[in-house]
């Protein structure tokens, strides 16, 4: 009885620390977006590709987006999980 209470207790803690790895990275990623935003509306104004700042924005803009996926999938292979191990 007590080690099914210990396995019970470390599931809901891994549980509870993927749902904070995955929050923090969709925050992350918002930040990054909001970032690439700020940045390629500043540096708009010079449109080359030797504009720095511009090509720092655009790569927040598009790194943004990887971060956002992955979290997403990181959070939705885990909830598979939890969902095969119910059954």
């Amino acid at each position: 009885m007590a080690s099914k209470t210990a396995m019970v207790s470390q599931l809901e803690r891994k549980d509870k620390n993927m749902r904070r790895a995955v929050l923090t990275m969709t925050v992350l990623a918002w930040v990054a977006l909001i970032t690439g935003v700020i940045m390629c509306l500043i540096n708009l104004n010079d449109f080359n590709d030797r504009n720095l700042g511009l090509m720092v924005g655009i790569g927040f803009l598009v790194g943004s987006v990887f971060i956002y996926v992955i979290a997403k999938s990181i959070g939705l292979v885990h909830t598979r999980r939890e969902d095969e191990g119910a059954d």
